[in-house]
């Protein structure tokens, strides 16, 4: 039954046109974020970026170094999407767009960690097999079809991004429509739309019918009944993202994930019109690799599963404690801001150094460390360095507070923890952050 439900040869032509599309929109990201200018403010200007922890040995290129790094990663994509040494292509862009994610949290979205992920997913399918350069430069190796455990992957893993999209949102805040106003609020000035989305009803429709779209959209797209519905619905929910939250590509990547839910003959006759059609002959192809392969989906989607749900195991909040929130499809849940301060006191003295955070961290880097504990931990470490390189020992404080959702200040730091002498655990919470409740 395994054998039948994973490898039955089905046709491909969903795989082929969405490495287009991706081969494209990946493209469009690594280009986009050099004509942007988001290369300049985050990876240029900085004087260091905020790796994730374990992975400060990734830095960026020195000078103009990451304008062109961004460079070569979209003519990988535009090989990608061409089918041109397609393998070699994505797994290039992969490796260069896990590096850059890697060392820089600055500028975090869930839509960068799910193209790591799927540039990791892509490196393995045969995408390549039709309409694509490698495949007319080897005829031998083109392919009308695919097994059925490509479709499984993609699938399975769209539905875990979602889900847990939505089960995220069941909290008050966004029940209650509190954020999403609060969410609203700051689009007030939008050209034609802003005052409307200030509306007392608007906050209640973006709560539900995001928490109910997350929830049952691979659902509906899976029922042939409700598939054509669906599809206009998420044209709308991610053109309306696209316009009031200019998230990049993310929402026509989740367009384009569409297209595995439509039959092959629709496909061929949208996008493929001179393919041939695979016609479904009940063949089934056991590779020699069949027990790896299984044994590699079951570890990678237990890790997907599992990571998501980390942050119940740690003490307090993730919404106050940010522990367990990167990498579990927390999007666009909570609004915060804070004010820090860091003060230096030298061992064996009384004497007190309060650091001048302008001198060492960009404006976007300002904005976000108040709020980030992981982030208030790596620049304590980064001024003891600093200092010990002067031969000077010394201890360094934090005091701050911060606010969630429009909600009143609290402190987030202990002042009274040097937190120089701390060290960072992954999967334990850090007594120095206070708790929610502290006044």
């Amino acid at each position: 039954m395994l054998n039948r439900w994973l490898f039955k040869q089905v046709d491909n032509s969903a795989l082929v046109v969405f490495r287009v599309l991706f081969g494209f929109l990946i493209a469009i990201e690594a280009f986009g974020a050099i004509f942007t200018g988001w290369i300049r403010r985050t990876l240029i200007e900085p004087d260091f970026t905020f790796n994730f922890i374990g992975f400060e040995f990734l830095q960026p290129l020195p000078g103009n170094g990451m304008l062109w790094y961004y460079g070569v990663m979209g003519v990988f994509g535009i090989f990608v999407m061409l089918g041109f040494k397609y393998r070699l292509s994505i797994i290039c862009y992969g490796i260069m767009w896990s590096a850059v994610y890697l060392m820089q949290k600055s500028s975090y979205n869930n839509h960068y960690y799910l193209l790591m992920l799927l540039c990791f997913i892509m490196s393995f399918l045969p995408a390549h097999r039709w309409c694509s350069l490698d495949a007319k430069i080897n005829p031998e190796t083109s392919r009308v079809s695919m097994p059925r455990w490509v479709w499984v992957v993609i699938v399975l893993q769209l539905f875990i991004v979602y889900t847990y999209a939505s089960i995220a949102k069941l909290y008050p805040d966004w029940l209650d429509g509190s954020f999403p106003a609060l969410l609203m609020r700051s689009k007030a000035d939008y050209w034609l739309v802003g005052e409307f989305l200030q509306q007392g009803w608007i906050r209640y429709a973006i709560a539900y019918f995001g928490l109910l779209f997350d929830l049952l959209i691979i659902p509906l797209l899976l029922w042939k009944r409700t598939r054509l519905a669906v599809f206009l619905a998420a044209i709308f929910f991610h053109l309306f993202n696209s316009f009031i939250f200019h998230i990049g590509i993310f929402p026509y990547m989740s367009l384009a994930f569409c297209i595995f839910f439509f039959p092959p003959e629709k496909i061929n006759k949208w996008f493929l019109r001179n393919k041939k059609r695979y016609y479904d002959k009940g063949e089934i192809i056991i590779p020699s690799y069949r027990n790896f392969l299984i044994g590699a989906m079951s570890v990678w989607f237990i890790i997907q599963l599992a990571l998501p749900l980390r942050h119940w195991f740690f003490q307090d909040d993730v919404l106050w404690t940010e522990e367990g929130h990167r990498l579990s499809w927390r999007m666009m849940l909570r609004g915060k801001s804070g004010r820090i301060a860091f003060k230096v006191v030298e061992k064996g003295t009384s004497d007190t150094i309060f650091i001048d955070k302008e001198e060492y961290l960009s404006r976007k880097q300002l904005r976000a460390i108040p709020t980030k504990p992981d982030m208030i931990w790596q620049f304590s470490q980064r001024i003891e360095e600093e200092y010990a390189k002067k031969g000077k020992k010394v201890e360094i404080y934090a005091e701050g507070k911060i606010s969630v959702n429009g909600g009143p200040y609290k402190p987030l730091i202990d002042p009274k923890v040097d937190l120089a002498a701390e060290e960072w655990q992954h999967f334990q919470h850090h007594d120095w952050i206070l708790p929610s409740n502290s006044e």
